[in-house]
């Protein structure tokens, strides 16, 4: 009786130590995991709010508060310009990141199309109660000023609101043949009397563009076309090159070189008039030094 006492006792202590030295593994295991996702949450990324479009917007659509939704995404890959809340109060640090304040009713236009849970940025819709067109795309002191081009002058047809143009002009200096580049890096506007950068018409020759300029371009532009030609250059996207000033004329094209003129001095002559007679008579002499 004795002995299955001391080996029921000697079990039950094994039992136990057994459960204890699991219950260890376990706990460590537990541990290890919590730090290991502790680690893993301090290494995460940090998010962000960023406000997309729950429909599909067409260029010019316009859109409400009702079609905006707020989304998480990763803080440094938010694009910039990009709204953080659908709507702030007025007066508050939001209202600059706010796609409309609260208590607005206008509704803003889509400059661009914007595709489902596409982020809205400020540069590709209009003001509250702005609509879509060359109005909406002028920065602010800049003019709208068209220019008249055809298949050679403008590019064959691959020109699209939201490009960049060197503007050259030709005509005649002293009556020699002169083309020089007047305006470099305008941005364009419009094309004919569309400002919709995502119009499908591939190679639509324009009959004009309208560009962005300030006032003294205006002017500028407005005497170079009406005394030349003026002829487009689009500019390529990754274009970081100065323009400096470019002017070409007939002879410099094919390296004729301008006929240098010697003046030579005529011999002085010296001569004295005498008269023999009913007749006058000049006689030239040597001159006085």
């Amino acid at each position: 009786m004795r002995l299955i006492v001391v080996l029921v006792l000697a079990l039950g202590i094994g039992l136990a130590g057994l459960a204890v030295y699991m219950a260890q593994g376990q706990i460590a295991q537990f541990q290890h995991e919590r730090d290991m996702l502790l680690a893993a949450q301090a290494n995460a990324p940090q998010l962000a709010s960023m406000v997309v479009a729950k429909k599909k917007l067409e260029y010019g659509q316009r859109f409400t508060q009702a079609d905006l939704e707020v989304i998480q995404v990763q803080a440094d890959k938010r694009p910039e310009g990009a709204f953080t809340r659908v709507s702030a109060a007025q007066g508050t640090p939001e209202a600059q990141h706010a796609a409309f304040l609260e208590g607005e009713t206008r509704p803003r236009a889509a400059l661009r199309s914007i595709e489902i849970n596409e982020p809205v940025l400020a540069s590709k819709v209009t003001e509250p109660g702005v609509d879509a067109g060359i109005m909406a795309n002028l920065a602010p002191n800049m003019r709208a000023f068209t220019i008249q081009v055809d298949v050679a002058s403008g590019v064959s047809g691959f020109l699209r609101p939201g490009n960049m143009v060197d503007v050259y002009w030709s005509g005649a200096i002293d009556n020699t043949p002169v083309t020089k580049l007047i305006q470099p890096n305008l941005r364009l506007i419009a094309i004919d009397q569309s400002a919709d950068a995502d119009r499908s018409e591939e190679t639509k020759i324009a009959r004009t563009v309208t560009a962005e300029v300030t006032p003294e371009q205006v002017a500028a532009l407005t005497l170079a076309q009406s005394t030349g030609r003026l002829t487009l250059s689009l500019v390529g996207m990754q274009d970081t090159t100065q323009v400096g000033a470019i002017e070409i004329n007939r002879d410099s094209l094919l390296g004729i070189q301008a006929a240098e003129v010697v003046k030579t001095e005529a011999p002085k002559v010296c001569t004295i008039k005498t008269r023999k007679g009913g007749e006058l008579v000049e006689t030239e002499i040597p001159c006085a030094q």
